[in-house]
């Protein structure tokens, strides 16, 4: 196994806080296929779009059988102002655990140092992970475009579920 989870390799299963104060994990939603899409930041141009992308979507990736997850390091509180400014309805949660250092995107490696105008910091990687009914990582996209992307997604999903 490579250092960090891939194609293949069991998703992570780290519980995330929602919106709402409860918890979620991947293995929740064991027996559908998941998609994980994991973004920096909530009410930045390119999250906005696509969180808005894969609402638009969510009622065929339902019909499909298939569970959403748009995730960012953003507490509950702000995802709860997210979702409600945009009428988004793919559900969110917040990789900021409560105990231990590492959350979900740590775990994957995805949340990662990012460079802006000579400045370092951490930030998180946009990628999307489908995963399969059984909890395994059946694609990956990283560095994601946000044009298409949630109907892209959405046929491997379906091709997946089928």
């Amino acid at each position: 196994m490579s250092e960090h989870p891939d194609v293949g390799d069991m998703m992570p299963d780290i519980a995330m806080a929602t919106p709402d104060g409860a918890s979620v994990k991947p293995s929740d939603f064991a027996g559908n296929p998941l998609v994980m899409f994991f973004y920096p930041k909530d009410d930045t141009p390119g999250c906005t779009t696509e969180n808005k992308d894969f609402s638009a979507l969510k009622g065929e990736f339902d019909a499909a059988g298939v569970a959403l997850l748009g995730i960012s390091k953003d507490p509950p509180a702000r995802h709860q102002k997210f979702a409600a400014k945009h009428d988004l309805t793919a559900p969110l949660a917040s990789d900021t655990p409560a105990e231990g250092p590492a959350g979900i995107a740590d775990a994957l490696g995805i949340w990662t140092e990012k460079s802006m105008y000579g400045r370092t910091y951490m930030g998180m990687m946009r990628t999307t992970y489908l995963v399969d009914a059984s909890g395994k990582i059946a694609r990956v996209w990283n560095k994601v475009k946000v044009k298409g992307h949630a109907q892209e997604v959405l046929d491997a999903a379906r091709a997946l579920a089928g």
